[in-house]
């Protein structure tokens, strides 16, 4: 077999691989990738297998995609041995699952199984050229399954591309079914399928779905997501998602909304109550090149927003949103089955089956109005979900995305492995068949550094209320006093040059800062201009220095708020004409919108530790020769805060 081909892999299969091979008696199961995202799903039931002595795993690549980066890396993470596409054709094997229709599938030997890489089969797809494969492109309407009258008035027309998994054009060859079974999630898919391919019904296979029970397990994880996310108490996650094509909310076949959403997701939402994140889908971050899209949301990235990784965090970033802005992918339907509510920023249903759920419910979601203010129709939105999910459903009701994902929720393992042993022909193991849980992602804390724009209202003794905006187009609206605060690594040195407040974040021992207290008096040195300098250091607290020399600490309830939030409400506090001993007698009351009251305690320092305002060594007290000195010198252009 292929002896002579130099690229085919030797061990575990191949000619001469019995004399190689430790294991040379295990039944063969094939995972036949198309492409990244096909290649996700597949890794889903991967662990099926597990723990099982008898079966080896290999894995091959159709190279029929035009998305083609990205998968060598995926397939070589996963350690199965992969194998060229032609000696995969040759290759006798016992089981081949694919979760995708391109390439030649019908030319593989052994059972094959197909699954849906989506939530089911939605989306209308042109055949690509199929190389030996010749589908049968006859298109059959039986009289049982007709469509209604508004079906035939929304279906496209007879030049439109066919349903991708569910038309004869993709499941036939010469004929006969590609497949020896098509794995579906729910029985509306069969009458679907009944309607447009019959001969493949006899294949149907109804077994669940692997990626939403993996998310329908993590549920009770939602806050540990949140945290990862650094998404704070009282913080709404607004997630942006997008599938791929020119029609997609990060397409701009449209009418391509995404350069004037992007900013104002930042821009509008204030910082402390929204916490931005977007979802990509694989073929948009794989087809144009992760550095590609990083550098077109590079303004969107400073200023709060958090690029997910499309292939390990998307469905832990679902879990924890609050509101969903997206189009018609699986991603917005995934959303809406777990009841989050979805504002639909691209909606054409051009390229789906207009009888499937997922063309239904496009139809159905209400739609972000581009040019209308971002933050009441998230809050509309919301209120409205919430209003929703206190009312009981009432009899009658159309089946919701929730019960249209899967029939048979939580089972999908166990149907599955069941399915799988039956092809191969051997028993299952005894042991329970389950999926892995989704994984705990990195800790992503949120990388803000675009200027913020600072709206403070002082209401009361101590107490200071704080909208931030990550660089907005115009003045915020909205009552109160206005500064600017500044990451020490935004973009713009001029706008760094005249904040009014300074700060990063770090660690009280990293060597390259030196000391809170060194760095704190450099950036004031460096900044004549500015007021107040912070190192925050936790996740409740910083260290900050005012250009009157007071080094004060601030602390707050650990991770209840990003600490700079701390030190613009001292700023106003100072500008206002007040001093921080008042604070530090009394405390300080932070508020954020739906977030706090944060209780935060001024405690001031020297360079050895604590002191206690008025002393000797205070911080206010600049002719003792312990205090630190304040960088401002003779001749300061401003008038110092006390």
């Amino acid at each position: 077999m292929g002896e002579g081909r130099a690229d085919w892999i030797r061990v575990p299969v191949g000619a001469d691989s019995a004399r190689w091979a430790t294991r040379g008696r295990c039944k063969l199961v094939l995972f036949v990738v198309h492409n990244v995202t096909s290649a996700t799903r597949l890794l889903d039931v991967l662990p099926l297998f597990r723990d099982d002595l008898r079966v080896q795993l290999l894995a091959t690549w159709t190279g029929s995609s035009p998305f083609r980066a990205g998968v060598a890396e995926l397939l070589a993470e996963t350690g199965v041995p992969v194998l060229p596409w032609e000696q995969a054709l040759e290759l006798p094997v016992d089981l081949a699952i694919s979760a995708s229709f391109g390439g030649q599938l019908h030319a593989l030997s052994g059972k094959l199984t197909v699954l849906s890489h989506g939530v089911g089969y939605n989306k209308r797809l042109a055949t690509p050229d199929t190389g030996h494969r010749t589908p049968d492109t006859g298109h059959r309407t039986p009289d049982t399954g007709c469509p209604s009258p508004e079906a035939e008035r929304r279906t496209p027309g007879a030049g439109s591309p066919p349903v991708f998994g569910l038309s004869p054009d993709w499941l036939l060859a010469d004929g006969s079914p590609v497949a020896d079974a098509l794995v579906l999630s729910h029985p509306e898919q069969l009458e679907r399928l009944r309607a447009a391919c019959p001969e493949a019904v006899p294949t149907a296979v109804l077994a669940g779905d692997p990626c939403f029970d993996r998310i329908l397990a993590a549920l009770p994880y939602r806050e540990r997501f949140r945290r990862a996310l650094d998404v704070r108490p009282g913080q709404r996650l607004v997630l942006l998602n997008s599938t791929w094509n020119p029609d997609s909310l990060f397409g701009d076949g449209g009418e391509d909304i995404l350069p004037s959403l992007l900013p104002r997701l930042t821009a509008e939402l204030p910082a402390d109550e929204y916490r931005p994140a977007a979802v990509l889908h694989p073929n948009i971050w794989h087809g144009h090149g992760p550095g590609q899209i990083r550098v077109w949301l590079d303004r969107a990235r400073r200023g709060g927003l958090a690029l997910v990784d499309p292939l390990e965090g998307w469905r832990q970033a679902l879990i924890a949103a609050d509101v969903v802005i997206g189009d018609g992918g699986s991603v917005s339907y995934y959303a809406a089955a777990l009841g989050t509510p979805v504002l639909m920023g691209a909606a054409s249903a051009d390229g789906l089956d207009a009888r499937s759920p997922v063309a239904a419910f496009v139809r159905r979601a209400p739609r972000l109005v581009p040019h209308a203010p971002l933050r009441a129709q998230l809050d509309a939105l919301l209120d409205g979900a919430e209003r929703q999910r206190q009312r009981r459903r009432q009899p009658g009701t159309l089946p919701g995305p929730a019960e249209l994902v899967s029939s048979v929720p939580g089972e999908a393992a166990a149907l599955l492995r069941r399915h799988f042993y039956g092809f191969i022909g051997i028993p299952e193991p005894e042991e329970p068949a389950l999926l892995d849980p989704l994984p705990l992602p990195p800790y992503e804390r949120v990388a803000r550094t675009a200027p913020l724009r600072v709206v403070t209202r002082l209401l009361g003794t101590g107490e200071v209320e704080v909208s931030r905006y990550a660089d907005p187009r115009s003045e915020p609206a909205g009552d109160g006093d206005a500064h600017t605060a500044v990451h020490e690594d935004t973009l713009d040195p001029d706008r760094r040059a005249l904040a009014d407040v300074i700060f990063r974040y770090g660690t009280a021992d990293d060597p390259r800062y030196g000391t809170a207290e060194e760095w704190t008096a450099e950036v004031l040195a460096r900044h004549p201009y500015s007021e107040l300098a912070a190192l925050v250091t936790g996740p409740g607290g910083c260290t900050v220095r005012a250009r009157s020399g007071a080094l004060l600490r601030l602390s707050g309830p650990p991770a209840a708020a990003d600490p700079a939030v701390y030190v613009s409400a001292l700023y106003a506090w100072l500008a206002a004409g007040k001093t921080w001993e008042e604070l530090a007698a009394g405390g300080m009351t932070v508020r954020t919108g739906r977030s706090g009251p944060h209780q935060v305690s001024v405690t001031p320092l020297t360079p050895d530790g604590p002191a206690h305002p008025g002393g000797k060594s205070g911080p206010g007290d600049q002719s003792g020769p312990d205090e630190p000195s304040g960088p401002e010198g003779p001749g300061s252009p401003f008038t110092p805060l006390r």
